[in-house]
C-alpha cells in the first residue's frame, strides 16, 4: 500500500490543473520579484496619479453575472505600471485620463470565464492562460478629467458584439475618433490592442512572464 501512494503521489501533482497548467502561486512569486524586479505587482490605484477604478468584477455587473473578486483592485507588472503612467501624463494633457475596468487577474477567475462562456473569441482559454493572469493586459477606456465621465465608445464593456472589434467600422466621428486615440496613446507606449475587445491592451513582452494564481487579498497581506 505504501508503495502504490509513493507511485500515484508524483501523478497526483501533475495532474493538479485539469487543464494542464501549474500557475505560479504567492511564494514562488516572492522569489521571482527578489530575482527581478521587474515581476512585481503594482497597485495601480496608489501608482499612478488620478487614475480611476471601476472593476466589474468585484461587483455582480458583469458576464458572470457573479462577484468574481472580493476586493476591487488593479495590479500589473511594474514596466507595465509604468507605461501606464507615461500614458496617464499624456492624457492628462487634453483634460482626459484612464479608467481602468482590470489588470491582472488570478488564474482562477480565467477558468470561472472559461466554464461560464466558452467562445475564445472573448474569454482567454484556460489551457494557456491569460496575459491578464501574467499581469501584461490591462482593460480600460478614456474618461473627461473635469466630468468623470466615459468617453462614448463603440459598445459598452465587455460586450460579445463584434462592434466591439477595433478592426469594425464605426460611422458615428466622435466613437471613432476616441477609439483611435485610445488606442494611439496605448500603442504609442508599447501596447497592442486586443482583435476582438477594443478595451483590451496586451503589453508588448507578455511572453516573459508567467501565469500567476494568487488572490488579491495575498498581495495585501503579504
Amino acid at each position: 500500500m505504501k508503495f502504490f501512494i509513493l507511485l500515484l503521489f508524483p501523478f497526483c501533482l501533475f495532474a493538479q490543473n485539469k487543464y494542464g497548467l501549474t500557475p505560479v502561486k504567492l511564494d514562488e512569486y516572492k522569489q521571482s520579484v527578489k530575482a527581478n524586479p521587474d515581476n512585481e505587482l503594482v497597485n495601480l490605484e496608489q501608482y499612478i496619479p488620478g487614475i480611476v477604478l471601476d472593476i466589474r468584477y468585484a461587483t455582480t455587473d458583469n458576464f458572470t453575472g457573479e462577484k468574481i473578486y472580493n476586493l476591487a483592485r488593479a495590479y500589473a507588472r511594474k514596466p507595465v505600471a509604468d507605461a501606464l503612467k507615461k500614458i496617464q501624463a499624456d492624457l492628462k494633457q487634453k483634460g482626459l485620463g484612464l479608467k481602468i475596468f482590470d489588470g491582472y487577474r488570478p488564474y482562477s477567475a480565467t477558468v470561472k470565464f472559461y466554464e461560464t462562456y466558452r467562445d475564445t473569441t472573448y474569454v482567454a482559454s484556460p489551457y494557456k492562460g491569460s496575459r491578464h493572469n501574467r499581469g501584461c493586459a490591462l482593460d480600460l477606456t478614456i474618461i473627461d478629467l473635469k466630468t468623470g465621465k466615459e468617453q462614448p465608445m463603440p459598445t459598452e464593456y465587455d460586450s460579445f458584439k463584434k462592434e466591439a472589434w477595433p478592426s469594425t467600422p464605426v460611422a458615428d466621428p466622435k466613437i471613432r475618433a476616441n477609439r483611435k486615440l485610445l488606442i494611439d496613446a496605448m500603442e504609442n507606449h508599447g501596447f497592442k490592442v486586443n482583435s476582438s475587445e477594443w478595451w483590451h491592451f496586451d503589453f508588448i513582452g507578455w511572453q516573459k512572464y508567467a501565469v500567476m494564481d494568487i488572490d488579491f487579498e495575498e498581495l495585501e497581506n503579504d
